[in-house]
């Protein structure tokens, strides 16, 4: 609405208008505080990486030296063809690569699937198994091993992937997570519309909920990636050297009286390389995703 100024009198509306403007201007940018704590928080979180590539490149003696080393040098690539001799470290990748993209591809889908359920679907018994499974969170890992191995020995899967990857394909927490993130989410309306439509649960759940959930399936699937090529109890006991993850043949290394300490940092910078890649190249996706899902307007 325009703003008339009678005479002798004196329009103050402007000079408010530009000094929000300015306030808002100035509240949206970032100072050298802000920029130095950021600075800082980089460098803190890129040290472990770096000291892991120096270390890889030097000898026991050299690493324990006082002052230590801070630049690599040459001796990386000899530190690597020693990992790659001790270790099936190629394999190992290889096998979690395999063993994490289908425990992500598993987790991410059946824990959509579950968490549509518990959000918006009507059946008997839905407080309660909710309740059951948030409360397998509370069992411990380790009462299952047993039975577990017991199980993979009677269908004969020691030592093969699948012993791995099937324990895991569904998580408590992926399932409690994905029903959170759907009941603020999803609209029930558009589920009602979908229905209206002569839509079937399936078609309701790839059409509308699906490009929902993307968002939280984005957290899920990096949070389940990372976590399963980390995963190192469940698959030091499945597996063995002749065909291990990265994080068992990592285990591996250094063999010896006196552990090779620069041969156990290259051979965990080789394992680390995969993972940076792939958020390297997946990185703005994953960020988009999480945006996508933070901002709501």
């Amino acid at each position: 609405m325009a703003t008339i100024a009678l005479p002798g009198s004196t329009d103050v509306t402007q000079p408010a208008t530009g000094r929000r403007a300015g306030k808002s201007r100035r509240a949206g940018r970032a100072g050298p505080v802000t920029y130095a704590l950021l600075t800082l928080s980089a460098l803190v979180s890129i040290f472990p990486l770096y000291w892991t590539l120096v270390a890889g490149s030097h000898s026991n003696a050299e690493i324990a030296a006082t002052p230590p080393p801070f630049l690599p040098n040459a001796s990386l690539f000899e530190n690597f063809g020693r990992a790659l001799d001790q270790a099936p470290i190629g394999l190992a990748i290889v096998n979690s690569v395999i063993v994490s993209g289908a425990i992500t591809v598993g987790t991410v889908l059946f824990c959509t699937l579950a968490g549509f359920a518990f959000a918006k679907l009507q059946f008997r018994g839905r407080g309660l198994l909710l309740a059951l499974v948030v409360g397998t969170m509370m069992v411990p890992t380790q009462l299952a091993v047993i039975p577990l191995f017991m199980m993979i020995a009677e269908l004969q899967w020691v030592n093969q992937l699948q012993a791995v990857v099937l324990p895991t394909l569904v998580s408590a927490f992926g399932v409690f997570f994905m029903r959170q993130y759907l009941v603020n989410a999803l609209p029930t309306e558009l589920l009602e519309a979908g229905r209206v439509d002569g839509a079937s649960t399936f078609r309701i759940f790839w059409s509308i909920v699906l490009p929902v959930a993307r968002p939280a399936m984005a957290v899920l699937a990096m949070l389940t990636f990372l976590t399963a090529w980390n995963e190192f109890f469940w698959p030091i006991i499945a597996l063995t050297q002749q065909n291990p993850t990265v994080q068992v043949a990592l285990a591996g290394l250094g063999s010896g009286y006196v552990p090779q300490r620069g041969v156990i940092m290259a051979g965990t910078l080789l394992g680390t390389l995969p993972v940076l890649i792939v958020f390297a190249v997946l990185g703005k996706q994953i960020v988009g995703g999480i945006m996508q899902g933070a901002v709501k307007g």
